[in-house]
C-alpha cells in the first residue's frame, strides 16, 4: 500500500499496480517523488517508466556511501519526462560487493554514468557492456568517493617513475 503522501500521484499508482512490491519506500521532495526500489526490480521499473509513463530521459546516475550503515550504498537514478514535464528519482540500496543490474538495456546513455559510479564508489553493475574505469587510471587501487577512503589518498611516489 502506498503512503498517503503519494496516494494521488499517477506515477506511483501506476507503478504500484503494474509492479507490486517494487516500491519499498516513498518520499516527496521539491523536485518530485523519490521512490526506493527493490534491487531486483530496477530493470522492470525503468522499462515501465520509460515505455508506459514517458520518462524518456535519464538525466543521471549517482551514488551515495552511507558507511557504516547497511546496506552501504544507494544508487540514485534521475529520470525526466520531457513530454509531461515531470521528474522522478529512483533509489536502489546496494550492499558492499553486491551487484545491481545495469539499465543500459533501457537507456544506452546509462553506460558512462554507471561506469562513474563503479569507478568512484565500487558498485558493480551486472550485464554492463564495458564496466571499466572512466575517471581514475586503470591500475588505481580503491574508490575515491567511499567514506573509508583515506582523506589524503594513498601514498604515491612520483620519484619512482
Amino acid at each position: 500500500m502506498l503512503p498517503e503522501s503519494v496516494a494521488d500521484n499517477a506515477v506511483a499508482i501506476a507503478l504500484n499496480e503494474r509492479l507490486p512490491g517494487a516500491i519499498e519506500d516513498v518520499r516527496i521532495n521539491v523536485d518530485g517523488p523519490v521512490f526506493v526500489i527493490a534491487r531486483p526490480q530496477i530493470i522492470s521499473v525503468c522499462r515501465h517508466l520509460k515505455d508506459e509513463r514517458g520518462f524518456n530521459r535519464l538525466s543521471g546516475i549517482s551514488g551515495v556511501d552511507w558507511w557504516p550503515r547497511t546496506p552501504r550504498f544507494e544508487v540514485v537514478y534521475l529520470l525526466h519526462s520531457t513530454a509531461h514535464k515531470q521528474r522522478v528519482r529512483l533509489i536502489v540500496r546496494v550492499d558492499e560487493n553486491e551487484a545491481i543490474e545495469s539499465v543500459t538495456s533501457v537507456w544506452r546513455g546509462a553506460n558512462w554514468y554507471e561506469r562513474e559510479v563503479f569507478d568512484l564508489f565500487g558498485v558493480p553493475f551486472s550485464n554492463h557492456p564495458s564496466l571499466d574505469r572512466i575517471m581514475m587510471p586503470v591500475d588505481w587501487e580503491g574508490h575515491p568517493l567511499r567514506k573509508d577512503y583515506p582523506v589524503h589518498g594513498y601514498r604515491y611516489s612520483y620519484q619512482e617513475e
